[in-house]
C-alpha cells in the first residue's frame, strides 16, 4: 500500500511539473488528464490529504505562470517599437536601389501601417453607414408626419425650410463639440428649438422635431441614454410652459424650468447609480449643474434670435403682434388723428373679434392686431366714409354710383400700399385684402340696380378685390367688421333688435359662401354669434338719467 501510494505521488509530481514546464495548452490539458486519471484510480480516505497537496501544488505553480505571462504580455504591448521618424513627403527608396535592412525595417512598417489603417477605415465605413441609415430612417418617419398631419406646411413659405435648418444646425454643433471635446454637449440650449417651433408653427410640430434632433445628435455621444432622457423632459416642459410668447418675462420662466428639470433628470440619474450619494451628498457632480445653468442662461438668447428667425423665413411671432398693436406705434397714432371715426371703429372690431376668437380656439392676438390695421387704407380718402364725416357734409352726392363704389374699394388696395410702406407683416395685410372678401359695395350697387331695374351692372365695379377669407381667424374679423358697422345704424338699441342683426348679417355672408374657403365650422359659428351678442348688449346698454338737484 504504502509503494502504491509512493507511486502515485510521483506520477502527481511529475504530472504536475509538466502542467508548469508545459509551453502548448493541449499538452497542458492532457497532463491535466493524466492527474484526474491518476486520481479516479486512487482512492484511499488515507492517502486523500496528499492528494490535495499535489493538486494545490499544481494549481498554484500553473496560476503565477499565468499572472507572469500576462504581466510580460502588457509590457511588451506597452513597449513602443518604433524606431526613427519618416517625414512626410520624404523618399524611401528609388527603383534599382539596394534594400538595406534599415530601408526593409521602414517598407515593413508601412506594409503592416497601411493593413492596419485600411482595417479602420472600413470599420469607419461601416459606422457611417449604419448613422446614414439611422438618421434617413429618422427623417423618412419625420417626412410621413408632415405629410400625414402637417400637408399645410408644404404650402407655407418658410416651414420647412425652418424645421430642416434647426435639425441640421444643432446636428452639426453637437458633432463638432464631441468631435473636437469642446465644452460639454449639456450647455447647448437645445430646449430653445421646440420653443421656435411652438411659436411660429404648433406643439405637435415643435415636440416631434425635437425627439428627432436629440435622437440624430445622440448618435454623436458615447452614452446616449442619458442625454435623450434629460433633453427630451427639457423639451417637454419648455412646450407646456411656453404656450405663446409675448412678454419676455414668460422666457425667464421657462428658462428657469428648463434649469429645475435638467437638475431633477440628472439627480435621479446620480441616485440610480452606485455612486455613494445616499451616503455623501458631496460626491455629486456639480460641474453638471453648472452646465445646466449656463444652458438656461443661453436659452434665453431665444428672444432675440425670434426677431432675426421672422425675418429670415417670413414668420410673425406673438412678439411682433403685440408691438404693433401698440396704439402709440406710428401708424395707428397717425390713424387716430387722420380718421378717428375710423380708429374706433376699428379698436371695437378688435374687442369682438379678440373675444370670439377665444371662444373657438383660434389665435386672438393674431385677430386683434389685424382688426386695428384692417382699414388703415381710409387714411387717404376721410371724407368719403360716414364714420369719418361732420357737418352734414357727404362728397358722395357728386359722385356716381360706380365712381362711389371705387372709392370705397380703393381702401383695400390703398391699405396693402400702406402697409407695404410701413414694412407690416404678411399675415396683418392679409386681413387688409379679406376683411370684405370678394363682396360687393351693396349701398352703391343697389341704389344703381334701382335707378336701373332694366340694365345689368358691370359687377366688377362694385366688388371688392378679395379674396375671400382662407384662416378661420380672417373669418372672425370679415364678421365682426360688418356686426359693428351694422349696429351704428340701428334706430334702437334692444336684445331683441341687436340679435336679429347679428344673425342676419353673419347668415347672409354664410349664404353667399364668403367662408367656403376656410376652416370654420357652424358651431364655432353659432358661439361667435353668442359673443358678439354679449358684446354689444354691453357696449349699447342705457344708463339712468341722473336727477337734478332740487333748489
Amino acid at each position: 500500500m504504502e509503494v502504491k501510494s509512493a507511486s502515485t505521488a510521483l506520477q502527481l509530481n511529475s504530472a504536475a511539473s509538466a502542467v508548469e514546464n508545459g509551453s502548448s495548452g493541449g499538452n497542458n490539458r492532457q497532463h491535466t488528464r493524466k492527474i484526474e486519471a491518476v486520481l479516479l484510480e486512487e482512492k484511499p480516505e488515507q492517502e486523500e490529504e496528499s492528494v490535495k497537496v499535489s493538486i494545490s501544488a499544481a494549481g498554484m505553480r500553473e496560476s503565477l505562470k499565468l499572472e507572469k505571462q500576462a504581466a510580460k504580455e502588457e509590457m511588451l504591448n506597452n513597449y513602443s517599437w518604433a524606431n526613427g521618424l519618416v517625414v512626410s513627403g520624404q523618399k524611401i527608396i528609388d527603383r534599382g536601389e539596394i534594400i538595406s535592412p534599415e530601408t526593409y525595417n521602414i517598407l515593413e512598417s508601412l506594409r503592416k501601417e497601411s493593413i492596419k489603417r485600411n482595417e479602420s477605415m472600413g470599420q469607419s465605413r461601416l459606422i457611417l453607414g449604419g448613422q446614414i441609415l439611422f438618421v434617413g430612417m429618422l427623417m423618412l418617419c419625420f417626412m410621413l408626419y408632415l405629410d400625414l398631419f402637417r400637408k399645410d406646411y408644404y404650402q407655407r413659405k418658410g416651414s420647412l425650410s425652418l424645421l430642416f435648418t434647426l435639425i441640421v444646425f444643432y446636428s452639426i454643433v453637437t458633432a463638432f463639440m464631441v468631435t473636437h471635446n469642446i465644452f460639454n454637449v449639456y450647455i447647448i440650449p437645445y430646449a430653445m428649438l421646440p420653443i421656435i417651433i411652438r411659436v411660429f408653427l404648433d406643439s405637435r410640430t415643435a415636440f416631434l422635431t425635437h425627439v428627432i434632433t436629440i435622437l440624430i445628435c445622440s448618435i454623436s455621444l458615447r452614452f446616449p441614454h442619458e442625454f435623450i432622457l434629460t433633453q427630451l423632459a427639457a423639451g417637454l416642459v419648455a412646450i407646456f410652459s411656453l404656450r405663446e410668447l409675448s412678454q419676455r418675462s414668460q422666457l425667464f420662466r421657462t428658462a428657469l424650468l428648463v434649469i429645475l428639470t435638467y437638475a431633477a433628470i440628472y439627480f435621479a440619474f446620480e441616485l440610480m447609480t452606485e455612486n455613494g450619494l445616499s451616503n455623501d451628498f458631496s460626491k455629486l457632480n456639480l460641474r453638471m449643474y453648472t452646465y445646466f445653468i449656463i444652458n438656461g442662461v443661453l436659452l434665453l438668447f431665444a428672444y432675440p434670435l425670434l426677431f432675426l428667425l421672422e425675418k429670415t423665413f417670413g414668420f410673425t411671432s406673438n412678439v411682433t403682434l403685440v408691438e404693433l398693436s401698440n396704439i402709440n406705434n406710428d401708424l395707428l397714432r397717425q390713424m387716430s388723428e387722420t380718421v378717428p371715426g375710423t380708429f374706433q371703429h376699428s379698436m371695437q372690431v378688435a374687442n369682438l373679434a379678440a373675444e370670439a376668437a377665444i371662444r373657438v380656439g383660434a389665435k386672438s392676438q393674431l385677430v386683434r392686431t389685424g382688426a386695428l390695421y384692417h382699414d388703415i387704407g381710409k387714411m387717404e380718402n376721410p371724407a368719403f366714409f360716414t364714420e369719418n364725416q361732420s357737418g352734414g357734409v357727404n362728397p358722395h352726392k357728386n359722385l356716381s354710383y360706380e365712381q362711389s363704389a371705387q372709392v370705397v374699394i380703393s381702401h383695400v388696395t390703398d391699405g396693402l400700399k400702406l402697409a407695404d410702406k410701413h414694412n407690416l407683416p404678411k399675415a396683418v395685410k392679409d386681413f387688409i385684402s379679406t376683411h370684405h372678401g370678394r363682396g360687393k359695395t351693396k349701398y352703391f350697387y343697389i341704389s344703381w340696380k334701382n335707378e336701373h331695374p332694366d340694365e345689368e351692372p358691370n359687377e366688377e365695379l362694385f366688388t371688392y378685390p378679395g379674396p375671400n377669407p382662407f384662416t378661420k381667424e380672417q373669418a372672425i374679423l370679415m364678421m365682426a367688421d360688418a356686426v359693428e358697422a351694422a349696429s351704428r345704424s340701428l334706430p334702437e338699441y334692444t336684445e331683441e333688435s341687436i340679435s336679429n342683426l347679428v344673425d342676419k348679417i353673419i347668415d347672409s355672408q354664410v349664404t353667399e359662401g364668403y367662408f367656403k374657403e376656410c376652416p370654420i365650422t357652424f358651431k364655432d359659428i353659432a358661439t361667435i354669434k353668442t359673443v358678439f351678442k354679449e358684446k354689444l348688449k354691453i357696449a349699447y346698454h342705457t344708463r339712468i338719467s341722473y336727477p337734478e338737484l332740487k333748489k
